[in-house]
């Protein structure tokens, strides 16, 4: 395996029900064997995907100090600006190349959320900016949660079993600027090899290049999708309650051929997580003598405060 599957999620979305199960194996054997596929036909048009990149890059063109006034003191970074170099990869000390915005979840009224969560930030220099960020933030929970079901009935479980607990989940989109690079990087890279920490994560940008996912093997390979595909992975929480069904595959970011240092590159992530009081116990499906209990309980509120903590974006 040279590149990562590629699935069409109009196959689970269409009628035929040979199809809609085409979809499940293709995704379920794909994610058991290396935790990434490349998906065509989601809900993010064309429109949407040129708006929300021309809102970040006038974004992130903005000065340092006008950037600086929407980072945040006390979020942990879960809303607005974080600046370059902040975060790190777990056991690195060196910060990652990239400078990033969060837009996080606006929960509906009747969800009993609405104190768990804070408000989005609200960048006063562009005024289509947060609306365009969120109306692409839907799009992709919309997205997830459909793979998500497709999951459910590969594991065996009820179709809509995630539903209640990603549809107001604590999800993030990240828009991630890597700026150019202008001197011999000390140990650094663009985004040290790492596993994320939530459910799935949808990923906008990979055709720009410089992902690589570790295949069992030990080799590094590159994620090329097509320019139209999201690049979607399992996060640790996944694999967490799946009891290792399910890979969280280690992958990283590099950085480019010196001759392509003075390019910039974006990408967004959107970061599906459940609701924080979501048990991430090994799910009794997933285990049997020849695969043990792997993991002790928790939830994925706490799971979460863990690994910020390891990434450097919270404070014990």
């Amino acid at each position: 395996m040279n590149n990562i599957p590629s699935v069409d999620l109009a196959d689970f979305l269409s009628d035929d029900p040979q199809r809609k199960q085409k979809f499940v194996d293709e995704i379920g054997s794909a994610y058991e064997e290396i935790g990434f596929v490349s998906l065509k036909n989601h809900f993010l048009s064309d429109t949407l995907v040129q708006d929300l990149y021309k809102e970040i890059k006038a974004f992130f063109a903005l000065s340092v100090e006008e950037k600086k006034k929407y980072e945040i003191e006390g979020l942990g970074g879960q809303r607005g600006y974080v600046s370059f170099g902040k975060e790190h990869a777990k056991g690195k000390k060196e910060g990652d190349l990239k400078e990033f915005w969060h837009f996080g979840q606006e929960p509906d009224t009747d969800a009993n959320l609405i104190d768990e969560y804070p408000d989005n930030v609200v960048v006063n220099e562009l005024p289509d900016f947060n609306a365009t960020g969120m109306e692409a933030y839907r799009m992709l929970e919309k997205t997830g949660i459909y793979v998500l079901r497709a999951l459910a009935l590969y594991i065996g479980v009820d179709e809509h079993y995630f539903d209640h607990w990603a549809a107001n989940g604590n999800s993030i989109l990240r828009p991630i600027h890597y700026p150019p690079i202008t001197e011999e990087p000390k140990g650094a890279v663009r985004a040290g090899a790492h596993g994320d920490i939530n459910l799935i994560t949808l990923l906008m940008g990979a055709s720009t290049g410089g992902l690589q996912v570790l295949r069992k093997d030990g080799e590094w390979i590159d994620a090329t999708p097509e320019e139209d595909e999201l690049v979607i992975n399992v996060g640790d929480m996944l694999e967490r309650h799946t009891n290792n069904k399910l890979r969280s595959t280690i992958h990283r970011v590099v950085n480019p051929p010196k001759e392509q240092w003075g390019t910039p590159r974006y990408s967004i992530p959107f970061f599906m997580h459940p609701r924080s009081d979501m048990d991430l116990s090994c799910m009794p499906e997933c285990v049997d003598k020849q695969h043990p209990k792997a993991f002790d309980d928790i939830t994925a509120g706490e799971f979460l405060r863990q690994r910020l903590i390891e990434i450097g974006l919270i404070k014990k």
